[in-house]
């Protein structure tokens, strides 16, 4: 049987290792990864194996060259310019004249491609995906499979509400030769965007074989180390060469070792190498050949590349070191610090954890280096949460990485387009808002800075003044000390998963465009945008007829934000505003009304108002309170504006996948149909305005907006709030919220998926099953280890029961994981 091996990777990710190498190439136990897949393809009967190329093919064909050397036949195929996974083995069509198997080069595994290639022959399948289990499957293509294997659904690298099991594609695919036909050769093609969605839309026999044994994608450094460490624990099968010197201590020929030096297993040490007097190597540390080690010298959790040269007294601590780099007498290299090859570390210098040095870079006697020479540090989390990016200040947000992130969205831009910039009334907004205006400039980027706004008032602008993307920067309602950066787009909403995911991968090469220093653009001032804002307002409402209302409506705002605005809104539409927010409330909004609403809700009774409303400090959401001091929030919210733009504005209504099923029976009334959407505010951002349903977006997305279009269709409806409300027939719904290790949110979705038919789920963001008493999601939390549940019944205790039905079954599965 043939084999192709994809091998054109560049391995962005493993910067600055990758930087003179392909991603096959980078060492595993002293090997190129690639020598790992050629010895399993072998083991397995396949001798004539197809190798495509297209990032620095010469290092791997002078490398392997006919593969005579390995006992295998290879041949080459290299890409001009990347066409997909498919369409690289396109190229290979000639070759592959019988049933073959297709590998990535750059994996490490064990699994049993002899049982998958016998699978895959008894079901008659057209193509078969070798599948596995993994704990976190973010960063893989996730697959659904009917007990006989059949593949019902699958989705490339999803977000946490997309994660429907923790069974995920390996890459590794038996495949007829007939597949290559449905598409041409140079066309750009890929196996699991486009050519599996292909097949099973025509329903051939598509299958997936899930194999137990070792796979791990080493996909970035934390990934590399991890992948060394299982080799040394015996976790994976692979090849080694060398003899075992003591119990799990292995060496390579011609190796010396000192009698003084201490060695602690597991240590895999290559050929050719000196170990010195009174040198110290701690577990899970792999040398490679030719390698000096000099006394007084201490390596700990460490991997080092060939022909690496250390000096006397050096420290070295769970760091990758490449190779031919000269370290110097009593230096220091620290935690997850990355040394490119060809690097010269002089005397007495200190590498802070996490810094990445790219190759051929000479540190002077003495330095401390605390960043990496080519700009900025890799984040271990999840950039992009709900809304935007996230963190603490000064913890997991700083100035400079701010800097570094605002280059690195930069660089996605054209080279001098016009992007706003502003940030809320408080200091430590406008700190960050400076910073991300110097990385902007750094790279080309005409900074408009529209100054200290809130939220809607960024929204508004963009898409007044045509902007090509906007920044906000505001401090978070709902936390303490945490900050929120939202990015827009060209109509102010926020930006697509695509271009989150282009930031990140920009971020994470390290590899920003640098403008000269002659074509900084420097910032441009703007001024008079909330007073634009306000007319927008006022424009938008009826407003005679407001006027004549004379409303005395309870507020609690953030007056440091907010007032400017509200103030002249009260005075331009005739409103009286009777702020009732204490001055100790202003930045820990939600969690203060939070507390005090039903409080609230009795001073709107006791001041006879025609109804209250609670604006969060950046305008981007609210709670409305009926003059009869019934509370408006949430679910019930939601239902409020579908209802209103049901009927001001007869279109399709848009609602997240949480929203009541209520509002198909009010659309229905009003011959309309509902738009359901994932919750994460881009998605539903993308739909409102797919659905030229403006009107919503800016109900949903600005509070301003949204409390004076409704104040409006009361006042034009003559009617009282709560008679809008009593329109919407009674729903019971609850909530809860399970805490999920991230390791275990896979696994937990998958259980769930397998317990219940298909024909009662849905899976547009997380899981949604369907009862005959109501319905429960579950959806995991992109930026918290939780599962959220949402739950509707046909009365209180049959939406309470599910919600509690779905909890206890979650907890059941992670004891029985913890078990495991």
């Amino acid at each position: 049987m043939k084999a192709v091996i994809m091998a054109g990777g560049e391995g962005s990710r493993l910067r600055p290792l990758t930087c003179d190498r392909p991603k096959p190439m980078v060492p595993v136990l002293n090997k190129p990864i690639m020598c790992h897949i050629v010895n399993l393809l072998k083991k397995h009967g396949m001798q004539n194996i197809g190798i495509t190329l297209q990032y620095m093919p010469e290092v791997i064909r002078d490398y392997f060259g006919s593969g005579a050397e390995y006992g295998v036949n290879f041949k080459y195929y290299i890409e001009d310019v990347p066409l997909g996974t498919a369409g690289s083995v396109k190229n290979a069509q000639d070759f592959l004249d019988e049933t073959f198997l297709v590998i990535s080069g750059d994996a490490l595994t064990d699994l049993d491609l002899s049982q998958a290639i016998k699978f895959h022959k008894e079901k008659g399948s057209m193509a078969s995906l070798v599948l596995t289990r993994v704990n976190s499957p973010l960063e893989y293509g996730v697959v659904i499979t009917r007990e006989d294997g059949h593949i019902r659904r699958f989705l490339e690298k999803p977000s946490w509400g997309e994660v429907f099991s923790d069974t995920v594609n390996t890459g590794i695919y038996i495949l007829e030769p007939e597949v290559l036909d449905y598409f041409a050769f140079g066309q750009k093609f890929d196996f699991s965007k486009d050519l599996f969605p292909l097949l099973l839309r025509d329903g051939k026999p598509l299958y997936g074989v899930v194999l137990s044994g070792y796979w791990c994608d080493i996909g970035n450094i934390n990934q590399y180390w991890e992948a060394h460490q299982d080799i040394l624990n015996h976790k994976v099968k692979v090849e080694l060469h060398g003899h075992e010197l003591f119990p799990g201590i292995r060496v390579g020929k011609n190796t010396e070792i000192h009698p003084s030096a201490n060695i602690e297993p597991p240590v895999f040490i290559g050929d050719n190498t000196k170990i010195q007097k009174d040198v110290n190597i701690d577990s899970y540390t792999v040398i490679g050949e030719n390698t000096i080690i000099s006394k007084n010298s201490s390596i700990k959790r460490s991997i080092l590349w060939n022909n690496v040269k250390i000096d006397p007294a050096v420290s070295l601590r769970g760091t990758v070191i490449g190779s031919r780099v000269e370290i110097k007498s009593n230096a220091g290299v620290y935690e997850q610090a990355t040394i490119g090859s060809e690097c010269q570390i002089k005397e007495r210098c200190i590498i802070k954890p996490g810094v990445k040095l790219w190759p051929q870079k000479t540190i002077e006697a003495g330095a401390t280096v605390q960043e990496s020479i080519i700009w900025g540090t890799r984040q271990n989390k999840k950039l992009f949460g709900l809304e935007g990016i996230s963190g603490k200040v000064n913890i997991e947000l700083t100035p400079e990485f701010v800097t570094k992130l605002a280059a690195a969205y930069g660089s996605t831009l054209g080279n001098g387009e016009k992007v706003a910039i502003s940030c809320d009334n408080y200091h430590v907004s406008n700190m960050f808002k400076k910073a991300f205006s110097c990385g902007l400039q750094s790279v080309g980027i005409e900074v408009h800075d529209l100054g200290k706004i809130i939220t809607p008032v960024h929204r508004f602008a963009v898409r007044s003044y045509n902007y090509h993307a906007g920044i906000h920067i505001k401090n978070s309602s709902q936390f303490n000390g945490v900050i929120k950066l939202i990015l827009t787009n060209e109509k102010g909403s926020n930006i697509s998963r695509s271009k989150e995911r282009k930031i990140e991968n920009t971020l994470n090469k390290e590899d920003f465009r640098r403008s000269e220093s002659e074509n900084i653009i420097p910032g441009i001032p703007m001024a008079g945008i909330i007073k634009e804002y306000i007319n927008f307002i006022v424009n938008n409402t009826q407003t005679e007829i407001l006027k004549n209302k004379n409303y005395k409506i309870v507020t609690a705002y953030d007056t440091h934000n907010l007032g400017t605005i509200i103030e002249n809104l009260s005075q331009r539409l005739n409103i009286e505003f009777k702020n009732v927010c204490a001055e100790d409330c202003n930045n820990s909004w939600l969690e203060y009304y939070q507390k005090n609403v039903t409080i609230f809700s009795k001073k709107v009774i006791s001041e006879n108002a025609s109804m209250g409303v609670i604006i969060d400090n950046n305008a981007d959401s609210l709670i409305l309170i009926d003059e009869q001091g019934e509370i408006i929030q949430e679910d019930l919210l939601t239902a409020l504006i579908a209802l209103i733009a049901l009927k001001r504005h007869k279109e399709p209504v848009v609602v997240p996948v949480t929203a009541s099923k209520t509002i198909e029976s009010l659309a229905q009334k009003y011959s309309s149909k509902v738009i359901r959407t994932k919750t994460a505010l881009e998605d539903f951002s993308e739909q409102l305005f797919n659905a030229n349903a403006f009107s919503q977006f800016l109900m949903n997305f600005d509070a301003l907006a949204a409390f004076f279009e409704i104040l409006d269709f009361v006042a034009s409806e003559d009617i009282l709030l709560s008679q809008i409300r009593q329109e919407i027939p009674i729903f019971f719904m609850d909530r809860k919220e399970v805490h999920v290790p991230w390791e275990t949110k896979g696994r937990v979705i998958r259980k769930l998926i397998e317990e219940k038919p298909s024909e009662d789920l849905e899976m547009l963001d997380g899981v949604k099953a369907f009862h005959p008493e109501g319905w429960t999601l579950v959806l995991p939390d992109p930026e918290e280890p939780v599962c959220r549940i949402f739950s509707e019944g046909v009365n209180m205790e049959v939406a309470e029961s599910l919600a509690e039905f779905y909890s206890n079954k979650i907890n059941d599965i992670i004891s029985k994981n913890t078990a495991g």
